[in-house]
């Protein structure tokens, strides 16, 4: 299974206002491993950047000067994600800008999702941990990823740290290292699109209560109805098969000594 964890930074956050991509870091898993092949281009957007999205990345408007418009590494970047599941954090945000920027290419107008599938890491956080805040930063102190280098957000260092967090979410994988020296670059691979499973299939013991265990429970159960004049929760919602009945302490279940 080959998937591409992704990540951009913009100029703004409307795409649909002309703002535009101006950096893209991509990290390839192959069967839940990095394969140590990544895609990092900054871009040349045209316009200028607005003081929040500054702000958030500290990319400046001439800081790129000189680099590559969009045009120019689409093909490149459709050769890259093609055929993979794309893991992206909030992927609405990053599927528009993505699909703005290859609309304005010549030709027939081309969309991410005609070349990937994608997973939303942020729905499936949500999925997971209802409630609770779910931002990339607050999954890294919840999974105890190392975030300690992101103090601008950078595409790449994005990428590599939604990374271990989506390893760590479905199921834990060793933790990709920022520096990837260590792990084999793998060339073409075969492809297949299947959707990870959020939860890995592993097969749990489950302990069965004995006899001895069972009869004790239901002395407590009779305690606490009798504490509380028959006022009990689970007879309302869930009547037992057998009323609860009190036991007095002689005709308890008694333990071994041994």
């Amino acid at each position: 299974m080959r998937q591409v964890v992704l990540d951009t930074e913009t100029t703004g956050l409307e795409p649909e206002l002309n703002h535009r991509v101006i950096e893209i870091g991509c990290v390839e898993l192959l069967n839940r491993r990095p394969s140590g092949r990544t895609f990092h281009r900054y871009l040349n957007p045209e316009r200028e950047i607005d003081d929040g999205a500054l702000a958030v990345h500290g990319i400046a408007r001439t800081d790129l000067d000189g680099q590559p418009r969009f045009a120019e590494i689409a093909e490149e970047l459709l050769a890259f994600i093609g055929g993979a599941e794309l893991v992206i954090h909030n992927a609405a945000f990053d599927v528009a800008f993505l699909d703005a920027e290859l609309a304005r290419l010549p030709g027939a107008p081309r969309q991410v999702a005609a070349v990937c599938q994608v997973l939303d890491t942020l729905a499936l956080a949500r999925e997971l941990h209802p409630g609770q805040r779910n931002s990339l930063d607050a999954l890294c102190k919840r999974y105890e990823i190392d975030n300690s280098e992101r103090e601008l957000h950078g595409a790449l260092l994005d990428a590599r740290i939604l990374a271990d967090v989506y390893l760590a979410m479905t199921g834990g994988q060793g933790a990709l290292a920022l520096s990837e020296a260590d792990e084999p670059a793998h060339a073409h691979t075969s492809v297949r699109t299947t959707r990870t499973p959020l939860r890995l299939a592993v097969p749990l013991a489950v302990p069965t209560a004995t006899p001895e265990e069972i009869a004790a429970h239901q002395v407590m159960l009779a305690v606490i109805a009798k504490a509380s004049g028959g006022r009990v929760l689970w007879e309302a919602l869930e009547p037992l098969r057998e009323p609860v009945r009190v036991v007095h302490q002689e005709d308890a279940p008694q333990r071994s000594s041994a």
